[in-house]
């Protein structure tokens, strides 16, 4: 059963508000979650989960199990993401966060970088209009303002590009977003890849605020407050990629040996702050060091940005990020300074 997979397509179809119609089935929204993003093995699933499941969707028990095939990221170029939380391409990508806490700033991000390389970004215009959204406006090629709109721009486009879409929960909630991905037919080896946003904030008081997805980015509060940018938990944010074991091997464990270390550091700062470094135990104290200079590392500078700046945006490949996290874990950069390290590209960049 290793290959056999929820099939989360079809249950969004048919169940667009999935997390409310589990809790009324008496069904945990986490476990719902769980399976379908593939943390919880199909084979490990109760068979009065999967028999409610099936009622939900109204149809077989055999309906809901498919062959699961490998899903594929998206490299953006940006080190936080592409090494913590990749984008799943084909996938529904969701974005927790506050106002103000950077999530617009890093989907006009994501869609400059992805326009450049051929894909068709459309905007279905958030319910709530923001001031911020005037660089996903720059950013995007298309705009929409509803969702018959969007399919009809859609179908409009040429054969040769991928799509990346945005909108906001509210459409999540309704489930007219499902219904017009379900609805859009591309050429065949195109995909569309949604970002699911809330301008609003509430979705950070919310279990499953966008019900199941591929891949989660959360905003930290506390690197907000120190202008670490991304503001990407590094502990919190994940991607289906990395619950299923879908990255490379070498990507896969140097990610979960940073989530540990970045974990334990978070953990080590309130000591630090209240007692002082010198305090720390040694095994704790490299801990630090490594934790302090990988949340440095992590931050860029973004190409949309750049009027407010004045710094020319970075982008890092996959492969050099692996790199330097490897080096950063291994103490070569024990005696380098965070400051450093701070909105750099590579390390070959800052030191």
């Amino acid at each position: 059963m290793d290959n056999l997979k929820l099939n989360v397509s079809l249950l969004r179809k048919r169940v667009p508000n999935l997390t409310i119609a589990a809790k009324e089935k008496g069904l945990r929204p986490a476990t719902v979650s769980n399976l379908c993003t593939g943390k919880t093995p199909l084979e490990r699933a109760e068979v009065r989960t999967l028999v409610a499941l099936a009622e939900l969707a109204e149809c077989k028990v055999d309906d809901l199990i498919i062959r699961g095939n490998n899903v594929q990221m998206i490299e953006t170029g940006i080190k936080a993401l592409d090494f913590l939380a990749p984008i799943t391409k084909g996938g529904i990508n969701g974005f927790i966060a506050r106002p103000g806490m950077g999530q617009l700033v890093l989907l006009a991000e994501i869609f400059y970088r992805l326009k450049e390389r051929n894909y068709a970004t459309v905007l279905l215009m958030p319910r709530l209009d923001s001031l911020e959204l005037n660089e996903v406006r720059e950013s995007a090629n298309i705009l929409c303002q509803d969702t018959e709109s969007a399919y009809e721009k859609m179908m409009r486009l040429n054969d040769k590009q991928d799509v990346a879409l945005a909108t906001d929960r509210s459409l999540v909630v309704s489930g007219e977003i499902y219904s017009l991905l379900e609805k859009v037919k591309l050429p065949e080896g195109k995909t569309i890849t949604t970002f699911l946003i809330d301008p609003t904030g509430e979705a950070v008081d919310e279990e499953l605020p966008y019900g199941p997805l591929d891949t989660l980015m959360i905003f930290d509060a506390e690197q907000v407050s120190r202008k670490l940018f991304p503001a990407v938990n590094p502990v919190s944010s994940t991607s289906v990629m990395i619950e299923d074991a879908q990255l490379d091997k070498k990507h896969f464990n140097l990610q979960q040996k940073t989530r540990k270390i970045m974990r334990r550091y978070r953990e080590l700062r309130f000591l630090v702050n209240a007692l002082g470094f010198d305090k720390l135990p040694f095994a704790d104290k490299e801990i630090y060091k490594r934790g302090e200079r990988l949340e440095a590392y992590f931050t860029q500078r973004f190409f949309v940005a750049e009027p407010f700046t004045k710094k020319k945006g970075a982008s890092v490949s996959l492969s050099n990020t692996l790199d330097d996290v490897s080096r950063i874990l291994e103490g070569y950069l024990d005696n380098v300074t965070p400051d450093n390290l701070f909105y750099i590209g590579t390390l070959n960049d800052g030191i």
